[in-house]
């Protein structure tokens, strides 16, 4: 046998996909071969997968290391929520209120911003910021409801990017780089452990009612892998998915006759064309949505929760029900094995986001208001059920605040340091890891990039964001690029 079919052979009986280059370098294999033994490897994949021998790319798979956790829950505060007005007090910034940063902070160097750079007054936060818990942490009244969770949250005070702009610092924080094009946190993760329930996607996105983000898609792309690891984008009420069902009068015995018929055509189509991964992940996708027709109408019906339940995510308040209803259904997924589920508050561009370039007070009261009863009451329904154990959520935006004033009230973007928060998922509840300077301006003690957070996500969920790799243009890539370091503080 030669030596490629021999690690052909090998591969096959290997858990995880992200295993492959390990064992090819085990087996002693030069980098040339190595590409070449990797695409041999896809094409008998493929031939089995299309002889019906293999199961779906999105059957569960075991993690590089033991762990907890099942699934992730990502709150996204589109616009970026300023830090220093909502997780990260600055008595300083009040002390300096109206002076310039100079003033504040030793060489700080030139300010490049919207709203008057150098020469921008600072301007202390209008929300005062209280202790909770035991732990003591500080959290501004924009939240009164998530303060009381504080015992179960990490929150990183010293994140940082890399764009000063909206649409590449989306991308940043939702895929690793600030061009699109790269597969999202979402999909590596589905990649690298696939999902628990096959009659739902293992990777749902909720947009805002207002809007989706700036960039669209490429958010929650798949980028270079196959499209079967892209998010799924679901309705909160209603049909989950637009045109999921089939038309009046098509009875599920003539549906189940035309998909097979559809699959027979697609397969015959895809031995002739190896490798396209757009092709099988269609014949995925056709399987899913039927399946999906019984199931996900199931999830999104919250009539069978108890009033207790949807009062608690604020389904009783017309100001909460659109994001309660969200976070419940969050709840609702990941209960059912989905694996990673993506929230975003706020949608379009403007005020409709947590863009507060005009006021701080009205912008941000508007979204923490909007978000607040329900995130709290996402975190302690998953806490009583035993599922917060399970499940690591995730709070921020794609940057933080400006501490100095635009336009008077409001404050302009700052990719130089925002502050996030964890939950569940093993984290070390009650802490604080990092801070920024003395106003919020910069990442100050142990700054952490945002790749440092998607290497911390994936730890969360066993998988070493170094040897999760994918083979694209001749390199192994990788979610954190050539770098990323684990916040392993974070954990208890």
């Amino acid at each position: 046998m030669s030596i490629n079919n021999k690690i052909i052979r090998g591969i096959g009986h290997m858990r995880p996909a992200h295993s492959r280059r390990e064992f090819l370098e085990r087996a002693g294999v030069g980098f040339g071969s190595l590409a070449l033994a990797f695409m041999l490897a896809q094409e008998a994949e493929a031939e089995v997968k299309r002889s019906g021998g293999s199961a779906s790319p999105l059957m569960p798979k075991p993690p590089m290391f033991p762990t907890k956790v099942k699934s992730v829950i990502f709150l996204f505060m589109y616009g970026g929520p300023s830090q220093v007005d909502t997780f990260d007090p600055k008595p300083d910034l009040t002390k300096y209120d109206g002076k310039t940063l100079n003033a504040a902070i030793q060489n700080v160097g030139e300010v490049k911003t919207f709203g008057g750079g150098n020469n921008a007054p600072l301007m202390k936060s209008p929300y005062a910021f209280k202790k909770y818990g035991r732990s003591g942490i500080e959290v501004s009244d924009l939240f009164p409801n998530i303060a009381t969770c504080v015992d179960d949250m990490c929150f990183l005070r010293s994140i940082y990017g890399d764009s000063n702009n909206h649409a590449p610092a989306l991308f940043e924080m939702n895929t690793g780089s600030i061009q699109q094009g790269y597969p999202s946190v979402g999909s590596w993760i589905t990649y690298g452990l696939g999902t628990i329930n096959q009659d739902l996607p293992g990777y749902v996105v909720m947009e805002d009612y207002r809007g989706g983000p700036i960039g669209g898609a490429p958010n929650w792309s798949s980028g270079f892998m196959p499209a079967t690891y892209q998010g799924t984008v679901f309705r909160p009420s209603g049909t989950p998915i637009l045109d999921l069902n089939p038309g009046a009068g098509v009875t599920p015995e003539e549906q189940r006759t035309s998909l097979d018929l559809l699959a027979k055509l697609n397969q015959e189509h895809a031995a002739n064309n190896p490798g396209d991964s757009n092709l099988d992940a269609r014949i995925a996708a056709y399987e899913l949505a039927y399946r999906m027709q019984a199931h996900a109408p199931e999830v999104v019906d919250v009539s069978t929760e108890t009033e207790e339940t949807k009062q608690l995510y604020g389904l009783d308040k017309e100001r909460t029900e659109k994001f309660g209803r969200k976070c419940l259904l969050a709840r609702r997924l990941v209960e059912r094995g989905v694996r990673f589920v993506q929230l975003y508050s706020g949608g379009g561009h403007g005020d409709d986001t947590w863009d507060a370039h005009g006021s701080i007070v009205g912008n941000h009261g508007k979204h923490a208001g909007d978000t607040d009863k329900p995130i709290a009451g996402l975190l302690k329904d998953l806490k009583r059920r035993g599922l917060l154990d399970s499940t690591l959520v995730v709070w921020g935006g794609e940057f933080g605040r400006m501490p100095i004033t635009q336009g008077g009230t409001g404050r302009d973007h700052n990719p130089g340091v925002q502050t996030v928060w964890m939950a569940g998922g093993g984290v070390k509840g009650g802490s604080v890891i990092g801070s920024s300077d003395e106003v919020g301006f910069k990442a100050g003690d142990n700054p952490y990039h945002i790749r440092d957070l998607h290497a911390t996500i994936l730890y969360a969920m066993g998988l070493n964001h170094e040897r999760l790799t994918y083979l694209f243009n001749g390199r192994f890539q990788r979610l954190t690029g050539t770098a990323g370091t684990v916040i392993k503080s974070a954990f208890a």
